[in-house]
């Protein structure tokens, strides 16, 4: 009974720790060559640049836009100028932006994103928009305003930190699970497993907020500053769903982790910490037994007179008698 109750304890943690790790794996795979569509589909952040043609009719001519772009022509080098608007024009309808990379694809006709290829996963993987691009290729490396310029420096930065934090939730996660067979057996196991479920939370929960505020941001200035440019700016909702759900079962893991190692222990009831009454069995006294009543002085006359009372010597015999108990 000890071990199994111990087994029950730990099932829910267990199946809780589970299902975080899924999730894990389901935010890592996001808009990378390496899952299916729909989770090819999923991303932090989406740059969508289906209407970036219909931007160029509201200039006056095509010297107005690479006026705006910041771009120097020379004199009689317009045609070369046009074509490398035309490349850089020439680009997918839309981007994915994931943990370890993006995908890219077009917009069908009934507003369907269809994703068409993906990167492969790259390791503290950030978006740069200048490079994936070509606009240094097309030496419009200042194209970009500063606001935008200024949010894409800090998702550079914050998102190695972000990569690193999801990749020792991970790791943590899946420590915790194989720790976990270890408190069937003790509660130690169970104590040294709640402290890596708890480091665990705390990195899964802090990469879930680094990626949640920081394409808050991204976003925010991306429709504010290229908005007129017809290149808008969006959040995923699955993704983001997939990192706060696996917050939550860490969470849940953690606490039952906890549970586990205050109670249930794996020791069965029968097991005493001397041996003693092994085997369950408890020795009973047997009814209608005698006990030995000692040296107990006989009854005394009564006094007569001056006659010294009398008093029984010391047994010498090797029968005593006995009481009935």
């Amino acid at each position: 009974m000890g071990k199994a109750g111990r087994f029950v304890c730990i099932f829910t943690p267990y199946v809780l720790t589970i299902a975080a790790l899924i999730c894990l794996i389901i935010v890592g795979l996001g808009s990378t060559d390496n899952g299916t569509d729909s989770i090819r589909d999923l991303y932090f952040f989406r740059a969508d640049l289906r209407d970036l043609n219909a931007s160029a009719p509201v200039q006056d001519s095509v010297s107005d836009v690479l006026n705006d772009l910041n771009v120097s022509v020379d004199d009689g080098d317009i045609g070369a100028a046009l074509d490398e608007v035309q490349k850089y024009f020439n680009i997918p309808d839309f981007y994915n932006i994931g943990l370890f990379g993006y995908c890219q694809g077009n917009v069908t006709s009934n507003d369907n994103y269809k994703v068409q290829n993906c990167s492969h996963p790259e390791a503290q993987f950030w978006f740069n928009p200048i490079e994936i691009w070509n606009l240094q290729r097309l030496g419009l490396e200042n194209a970009l305003p500063d606001d935008l310029q200024d949010a894409l420096n800090v998702y550079k930065n914050v998102s190695k930190w972000m990569s690193i934090a999801y990749i020792i939730a991970f790791a943590a996660t899946a420590l915790e699970l194989l720790l976990g067979i270890t408190a069937i057996f003790s509660r130690w196991g169970s104590c040294v497993t709640t402290l890596i479920a708890i480091a665990a939370f705390l990195f899964t929960a802090a990469a879930s907020a680094t990626s949640t505020a920081m394409f808050a941001v991204i976003a925010g200035v991306f429709n504010d500053k290229v908005k007129p440019y017809g290149i808008e700016g969006g959040m995923g909702r699955n993704i983001y769903a997939a990192t706060w759900i696996a917050t939550a079962f860490s969470l849940a893991a953690a606490l039952f982790w906890a549970i586990s190692s205050c109670c249930c222990s794996g020791r069965s009831p029968y097991n005493h910490r001397h041996g003693r009454n092994r085997g369950g069995i408890t020795a009973e006294k047997a009814p209608y037994t005698y006990e030995p009543v000692g040296d107990y002085p006989s009854p005394q006359p009564p006094f007569h007179g001056g006659a010294p009372a009398y008093q029984a010597p010391n047994r010498t015999t090797s029968y005593e008698p006995y009481r009935h108990v």
